[in-house]
């Protein structure tokens, strides 16, 4: 009896291992995956500008080689273009904060062989024309709202993958609902982002190192039970993320790779064990 639909994931080409230097950028599903090779010991650089949620930002994080403007508000000064864990109490200490995140993103990038890039939604926030990465809970009215379309995404990746060729580029989509968006607006949104990767992906530059993984499909069809979410109904759980981490190393890895992160990951948790009573 079968009791599930089973994303066809073919053997990627190319694949990854512990002597590919790793850059993860996205949502906080890169979070997550990036989670899993830092505990398997790769060398991963994971969103140096913190979490980021549409392709535009990301794509502006990896142009970024200058310090953004700064703004003030309720006693904390943020980078519209950074996650609200860069935001500081005193200009200096966030320029601080910011400079040192662009000079990681940029050794990260130039030193990169894989560069795994997670897009979460195509909805957008505008603050004087300027899409934002966040809005760090600043009024609502200070933004403009609108969703990307397929063309501007593309428009603004192409130049991306042309300028660094030389990198195998892997692409996904986030299975984690914007809820906020409303769900048919997440829908919408999820497939405006399929389709732009689509598009990118199947592009007509024939070296095949562009590659789209299915996290989105694997939880949708495989995973299609609220048993595979978090407390909120949103994110994956962590069984989830375990089981698309498996289909991912199916994908990408030699069978020498995934035995090297078994050994790998039992050294971490051994030397991350809390003994239940301290000696």
């Amino acid at each position: 009896m079968k009791l599930q639909t089973i994303v066809d994931i073919k053997p990627s080409e190319w694949k990854i291992g512990y002597e590919d230097k790793i850059l993860m950028l996205g949502s906080c599903f890169s979070d997550e995956i990036g989670r899993q090779m830092e505990e398997r010991k790769m060398q991963v650089t994971c969103n140096p500008f913190g979490t980021l949620y549409n392709p535009l930002s990301i794509a502006n994080a990896i142009h970024m080689t200058e310090l953004p403007e700064l703004v003030e508000h309720v006693g904390l000064w943020h980078s519209m273009t950074h996650h609200g864990s860069f935001s500081r109490a005193t200009k200096e200490e966030a320029e601080k904060a910011v400079a040192n995140s662009i000079e990681t993103m940029q050794r990260a990038l130039a030193e990169a062989t894989v560069v795994i890039v997670t897009f979460g939604t195509a909805w957008v926030y505008e603050m004087d024309g300027k899409v934002v990465g966040n809005c760090h809970k600043m009024p609502e009215k200070w933004f403009s709202r609108r969703r990307l379309t397929v063309e501007e995404i593309v428009e603004a990746w192409q130049p991306i993958l042309a300028q660094y060729a030389d990198k195998k580029w892997l692409f996904t989509v986030s299975p984690i609902r914007h809820v906020r968006d409303g769900l048919h607006e997440n829908q919408v949104s999820k497939a405006t982002l399929l389709m732009a990767v689509d598009q990118m992906v199947n592009s007509t530059w024939p070296n095949g190192k562009w590659h789209y993984f299915p996290s989105y499909e694997i939880v949708m069809d495989e995973l299609r039970d609220y048993r595979f979410y978090a407390d909120d109904l949103v994110h994956p759980s962590n069984m989830a993320v375990e089981y698309i981490w498996e289909r991912f190393c199916e994908t990408f890895c030699t069978s020498q790779t995934i035995n090297a992160m078994h050994i790998a990951h039992k050294e971490w948790k051994f030397a991350h064990h809390r003994p239940l009573h301290e000696a």
